[in-house]
């Protein structure tokens, strides 16, 4: 689990639409990685859409914006196509990354207790150092804290 002020771990992945993606790739600028749960649920979609109307703004400041979860690359571009989504998706389907980074765990809903994504949030700057990490992430304002935060990099 990477905490703030260390090297970003590295990975390769899958992305929506074909593809893979390296955290390496975008080296030289900031990057916001954040998991999510599950495509097309509602957190994850508010968060989603939340990413992509920010975009411009993300790009403004040079950052590039990475959802995971470990839903399929085909789960990732119905999801994508459904909302509109202009983030780069990510597919994490043997949790790998998701185990890396600290975010898959034990969960609890409606008295349940089941293994899943914790929703977090990573903002890594140019140089591949994790500079912020939000854990347990609560959508509703977080995309501007996180944008806040890119500006306050750059």
């Amino acid at each position: 689990m990477p905490e703030t002020g260390e090297m970003a771990p590295e990975f390769t992945l899958p992305r929506d639409g074909g593809g893979k993606i390296s955290l390496t790739d975008f080296r030289g600028h900031p990057v916001v990685l954040y998991f999510y749960p599950r495509d097309d649920t509602p957190g994850c979609t508010t968060e989603g859409k939340d990413f992509t109307a920010a975009a411009a703004e993300f790009q403004t400041e040079g950052a590039t914006v990475l959802g995971v979860s470990k839903d399929s690359v085909a789960a990732h571009d119905k999801f994508r196509d459904k909302h509109a989504l202009e983030v780069i998706l990510l597919s994490d389907e043997d949790g790998d990354v998701c185990e890396t980074y600290g975010v898959w765990g034990e969960k609890k809903m409606y008295g349940k207790t089941f293994m899943g994504i914790e929703r977090a949030t990573f903002l890594i700057d140019a140089k591949g150092t994790v500079a912020r990490a939000w854990r347990k992430v609560k959508v509703d304002g977080h995309v501007d804290e996180v944008l806040a935060a890119v500006k306050e990099l750059t």
